[in-house]
């Protein structure tokens, strides 16, 4: 069965009043990262995670991806608890780094495979949907191409390509452009929004910048620290300019109390 086949659609996401504390030295409270969050996202929403550096945005993607579980409350993806569920995910998430993470003794082809691999999808199946994913992405002609040969956005492309490849419905992005310089960051900004929107996929995209967060987002959720709800506001395509600026200036405000 092809990866196609098999994959889930769009997932959507749910946080039931969770709250997530960590041990302190000298409290039996602990420090509270995330407080009492209550957020759903539909399947197929693009939302950024905005915030300042130490927020909890960093705590509720690793909650929903499966690597923490919440104190309290309930975090859901498609009905399903990924911290005690995990293996349920497996080709469902994929997370697109700050950092490229390629595996250097590996080509950029093989470095794309390397989620198919995993999954046990044929060699003949998962080498085509990498080629694929690379040729989308600009890269055709790099395929042998090891990752110290590859420019910085190159490298970000392939791990980029990667995650598209599992065809997984969920994608987790971790601030993945943060390390470009801004011309190449906002071109890549500008395919990753048009690939998830033409492959109907849910995508979570953390970032501190405003001008990334309205340049991604179909809908910004502004946090603040310990992690609750600040501001959380919908865009569309007919979401005009002096609109955006409204928006922009409203997300300052909450940012600096």
């Amino acid at each position: 069965m092809s990866v196609a086949a098999a994959a889930d659609p769009a997932m959507g996401i749910t946080l039931d009043k969770v709250t997530k504390r960590f041990p302190k030295r000298g409290s039996d409270e602990g420090f509270v990262a995330v407080d009492r969050v209550d957020l759903h996202i539909d399947p197929g929403d693009m939302v950024a995670l905005l915030g300042k550096t130490g927020c909890g945005k960093s705590t509720i993607f690793n909650m929903v991806s499966g690597l923490l579980e919440p104190s309290e409350g309930k975090v859901s993806v498609a009905g399903h608890d990924p911290f005690h569920e995990f293996d349920w995910f497996r080709g469902k998430v994929a997370i697109v780094f700050q950092n490229d993470r390629l595996l250097p003794w590996r080509t950029a082809l093989q470095n794309v495979e390397l989620g198919l691999e995993l999954l046990g999808v044929p060699h003949e199946e998962r080498r085509k949907q990498a080629m694929d994913w690379l040729s989308r992405l600009g890269l055709k002609g790099h395929e042998h191409d090891y990752p110290h040969a590859l420019s910085g956005g190159m490298r970000q492309r392939v791990s980029i390509a990667r995650a598209f490849a599992t065809n997984a419905g969920l994608l987790l992005c971790d601030e993945p452009f943060s390390a470009l310089d801004e011309m190449t960051a906002n071109r890549l900004r500008e395919e990753f929004s048009a690939l998830v929107r033409e492959n109907r996929k849910t995508a979570v995209f953390i970032t501190h910048s405003i001008n990334e967060a309205l340049q991604i987002g179909d809908r910004i959720i502004v946090l603040e620290r310990p992690a609750k709800i600040a501001y959380d506001v919908r865009l569309d395509r007919a979401t005009g300019e002096a609109e955006k600026e409204a928006i922009r200036d409203r997300i300052k405000e909450v940012l600096a109390l």
